[in-house]
């Protein structure tokens, strides 16, 4: 097993939701935590609240994952604060839903460099800290990235296409001493989508059994690697 104390690690898009979550769960253990979030306000509101979370150490800084350029700023300043990065969370991502017929270029557009562009850019610029440290890539995709559905041809585009860029990704680096792990969650009781999460929210997964199971993921003995995980609520309401 793993000790995850004093490891590095950035999280895009975690300044609500599931990178919220994992970002929670590795401060418990006292990890060092960079979130990246598209504004300076909703970035340092998070940094405020996880930083009265656990014994690690968190920053924000505003990036857009669709920017290499602005990434390899973010890998940067980790490296100039920490000297390392152990592990990548590549969980920025938007949704768009609606039929072909009413989707508009600029949302197919946004889904993709968001959704998979963006995660390519994400996963690039930290190979070469990753290779240094042996570290971790983890991807959250979907499920919508093996089951498609009417008004996803975006989303499930995006989704279908990140979780084989991920196996795919696997393959290039596990003997470079990266291992690369994607995780499909189903319902997921978050922010996405303009949702506001609620009681009526109850059977879906939250955000901190991601975060649970991330860190779970970091803790298994490297020779072992779970490459792609589906996360299912146990008992989602009867159609």
């Amino acid at each position: 097993m793993r000790d995850l104390d004093k490891k590095t690690a950035l999280i895009t898009g975690g300044t609500k939701g599931i990178g919220y979550g994992i970002a929670v769960a590795m401060l418990q253990q006292n990890m060092n935590v960079c979130i990246t979030g598209r504004s300076d306000a909703t970035t340092e509101q998070a940094v405020a609240e996880l930083d009265k979370i656990g014994s690690g150490n968190v920053i924000g800084i505003v990036s857009d994952v669709r920017n290499y350029a602005s990434l390899e700023i973010v890998v940067e300043s980790i490296l100039n604060k920490w000297g390392k990065l152990d592990v990548l969370i590549a969980n920025a991502g938007v949704g768009h839903f609606a039929s072909i017929m009413d989707l508009s270029p600029e949302q197919w557009n946004e889904t993709i460099d968001v959704n998979l562009t963006g995660v390519f850019n994400s996963a690039k610029v930290c190979i070469p800290a990753l290779k240094d440290s042996k570290g971790y890539i983890i991807t959250i995709a979907s499920l919508a990235g093996t089951n498609f559905f009417a008004g996803g041809t975006a989303y499930n585009a995006s989704k279908f296409g990140l979780v084989g860029f991920t196996q795919a990704m696997m393959l290039d680096l596990r003997h470079e001493g990266i291992n690369v792990s994607t995780i499909m969650p189903g319902s997921v009781a978050t922010y996405f989508n303009d949702h506001i999460p609620n009681e009526n929210d109850a059977w879906k997964i939250q955000i901190e059994d991601l975060g649970q199971m991330i860190v779970d993921l970091l803790k298994l003995d490297p020779r072992t690697l779970p490459s792609k995980i589906e996360v299912r609520p146990s008992q989602p309401p009867k159609r």
